[in-house]
């Protein structure tokens, strides 16, 4: 069975913390901010660092730890919302930047929450076709460009990150998956301008007051009551439909780890599914919702602290831009 045999992250060296955001908005005190959102300060890319830039930081990283040779790579994912360019796809431009062979596949994934369930299910169908032995899935996002500093919705929330994530034929072995969409809902969170059905413009880079948060249609919009309807009513049948299929009862999973979205949402949904709360993790505080990016990079850190260890049992859930979701169930075995 195909599973994750290591998992690496990066996150920019520049930070934005709630003091500073808190002497911008002055509404919001640091305090505010955090109980609001779980996050103490998120990473932010610089002007001309990318997403891709980040996604060969963190794959650099995982074979530098010998987890595995450059050659040894047959396939390449590239998930992301922040692509270098239209056009080449982003993941052409990180195979040969990582010296990765000519003879392998590559292609972007444009998806955001999701994203990195989304990316192991391709990954688990390459692998079991016999397609690929090897697949190096890279999670990497830099919302930051997207966002008006007068948007305090998304500034407050959103941190750059990126995932590099090794799926072969042992390891954490991967489950099965429940995925869904919903396309109704696609204007909770979007950034209206920059593609082919709104050109950019003279008029889109208006600015306009939501709610007192100032954005242009250039910028990233997000609904948040409306998202946060979406999440509490998808996630938790998700949740039962995967244990469904994989015949297993909510009780006997031993590790919940979700899309890091924000405090407020994670433990409203923790409550609502009746999850105890040692079963459920969270880390954010220091890199804010780095959204494709966000569960591998709290995977790997419950496995550092110990959260996440041998034989146990661990659900995975992404959730969101899309609208979007999808759930997995990960074995750990004896992976150390």
């Amino acid at each position: 069975m195909p599973g994750i045999l290591a998992i690496e992250y990066a996150l920019p060296d520049e930070v934005l913390t709630n003091e500073e955001l808190a002497k911008q908005f002055r509404t919001w005190s640091e305090e505010k901010i955090f109980s609001k959102t779980g996050i103490k300060l998120r990473h932010i890319a610089n002007k001309s660092q990318t997403a891709s830039d980040l996604g060969v930081i963190a794959a650099n990283k995982l074979f530098a730890n010998g987890n595995i040779k450059r050659e040894d790579i047959d396939f390449l994912i590239f998930i992301t919302q922040s692509p270098d360019y239209i056009l080449p796809t982003s993941a052409c431009l990180i195979q040969d930047r990582l010296g990765l062979r000519k003879n392998i596949g590559a292609f972007d994934i444009n998806l955001g929450c999701s994203g990195f369930i989304y990316g192991l299910a391709t990954a688990k169908g390459l692998i079991d076709s016999c397609i690929a032995k090897n697949v190096l899935l890279i999670t990497a996002e830099t919302y930051s460009k997207y966002i008006n500093k007068l948007d305090k919705s998304t500034r407050t929330i959103f941190g750059d990150g990126a995932a590099a994530t090794l799926i072969c034929e042992n390891g954490i072995q991967i489950g099965n998956f429940d995925l869904g969409t919903d396309g109704r809902g696609c204007n909770l969170l979007m950034i209206p301008s920059g593609g082919t059905r709104l050109v950019k413009n003279n008029e889109t880079v208006q600015e306009s007051n939501y709610e007192g948060n100032i954005r242009t249609k250039d910028n990233l919009f997000m609904d948040g009551a409306g998202v946060f309807e979406f999440s509490i009513r998808e996630v938790p049948k998700s949740i039962e439909r995967l244990l469904l299929k994989e015949k297993i009862e909510k009780e006997n999973i031993d590790m919940f780890v979700f899309h890091q979205a924000n405090k407020f949402m994670l433990d409203f949904l923790q409550r609502k599914m009746n999850i105890e709360q040692k079963k459920f993790y969270i880390n954010m505080s220091d890199t804010g919702n780095t959204v494709s990016a966000s569960i591998p990079i709290a995977l790997k850190r419950a496995i550092e602290d110990g959260s996440v260890h041998n034989n146990q049992t661990v659900v995975l859930s992404g959730f969101g831009v899309g609208l979007s979701w999808g759930a997995s169930i990960l074995y750990t075995g004896n992976f150390k």
